[in-house]
């Protein structure tokens, strides 16, 4: 039996942790009459966090176990003991991952970065002791409030893949070869429609270090806005792409005419999402190597007054090849920073020292000086007690 390999879409039962309930006791003890309340606490519940992981590349754990429940907080105990607070539950998801409430459809939450963090659901307060409700008036209170109960509800988690280029095409145009070829990811190669059925990431990598992410998607056919082949679904995945790369079959290996896919593309993208069409963009000529592509070529400069850059994946020399890895630099260097940044933070407050508050606002604050000198407070127990005998 065949399993899924890649989820990019799951629903999940997100409940956090329920605060521990107040506790009502009285002291017990030898020789301590009258000893009063000492009821204490109970623990926060558990909070619910997602967690960037670059070595996470799909949803598919929580497609298999799809709740994420975190620990209840521990109830408080007798002596004024402080109930354990719930432990958080951190849920590791694929850089790139949205999460959003499936009921109303309102965005929650997302991580861009290994080891980013966001909070999706908070953990319940824990109840107060009776400790709390002793007074002058009351002073056998039998009052203990419970825990607060955790968030809890149904959330989408959606993925969407983080890559500097994404690449765009019909299928068998030769986007899995052109990966391979440009990386080292090894996507399934194959001569049939649909070889690709869910997108993969390859690194290129540079002399000097330097390196940036291609992410290839299924093909796309005309009317897949619409649902036919594998539709659009896969498209989400490069909109987090600072730059497109059409890929086009300047061979007609399928009876295609190469000028009318790329009108077909750029119309199938401006319908799923006509932003995408303003991102800067590459047009590749692929499969230079047969004599058709060279036939087709003028026509399709002609016809489409885009002049693309040819490649052939025959050989990892091709001109071309050197040319789109140079070309693909530049596109990254200019466009920098990335499309889609997570959102800016507030910056944390700095805490202000006690000289420096002081000097700020001394009104109604005492010195050190006019403290030691204070009638209420008993400089020397021994002189104080000398003076009660007298």
């Amino acid at each position: 039996m065949k399993t899924r390999t890649f989820i990019d879409s799951v629903s999940v039962e997100v409940k956090a942790g329920k605060g521990g309930d107040g506790c009502s006791s009285f002291r017990r003890e030898a020789c301590v009459p009258e000893g009063g309340p000492d009821g204490g606490d109970g623990g926060i519940g558990g909070s619910v966090i997602i967690r960037a992981d670059h070595d996470t590349d799909s949803l598919i754990a929580l497609y298999y176990a799809p709740r994420a429940w975190a620990e209840d907080g521990v109830n408080g105990r007798g002596q004024k003991m402080h109930g354990r607070n719930g432990k958080d539950l951190i849920v590791k998801v694929p850089c790139g991952t949205e999460v959003y409430d499936l009921q109303t459809g309102a965005f929650l939450a997302e991580v861009l970065e290994d080891g980013q963090e966001a909070l999706i659901a908070q953990g319940g307060r824990g109840g107060w002791g009776n400790v709390h409700f002793k007074s002058s008036v009351n002073q056998a209170p039998e009052r203990a409030i419970p825990g607060l109960p955790g968030m809890e509800f149904r959330a989408r988690f959606e993925l969407k893949t983080i890559a500097d280029a994404g690449l765009l095409g019909f299928p068998n145009a030769g986007k899995s070869s052109l990966l391979a070829a440009l990386s080292a990811a090894k996507p399934k190669v194959g001569s049939y429609p649909f070889t690709t059925l869910n997108p993969i990431v390859g690194t290129v990598i540079y002399p000097d270090n330097v390196q940036l992410r291609i992410a290839d998607v299924p093909g796309i056919i005309e009317g897949a806005a619409n649902g036919v082949g594998l539709g659009t679904a896969f498209l989400k995945h490069i909109a987090r792409a600072r730059i497109l790369l059409y890929v086009i079959d300047m061979a007609g290996t399928d009876n295609r005419n190469p000028w009318d896919d790329y009108r077909i593309l750029t119309s199938e993208i401006e319908q799923y999402n006509p932003e995408l069409l303003g991102r800067p963009f590459l047009v590749l000529a692929n499969k230079m190597d047969e004599d058709a592509a060279l036939e087709n070529l003028p026509r399709f400069i002609k016809e489409t007054g885009v002049n693309p850059i040819q490649v052939s994946t025959i050989s990892d020399d091709f001109p071309g090849l050197l040319e789109l890895r140079q070309k693909l630099r530049d596109l990254i260097v200019v466009t920098a920073p990335a499309v889609v940044e997570a959102e800016a933070k507030p910056p944390v407050p700095v805490p202000v020292p006690v000289e420096e508050a002081a000097a700020e606002d001394d009104v109604g604050l005492i010195t050190p000086e006019q403290l030691a000198k204070a009638s209420f407070i008993v400089q020397d127990p021994k002189s104080s007690r000398k003076k009660g005998r007298k």
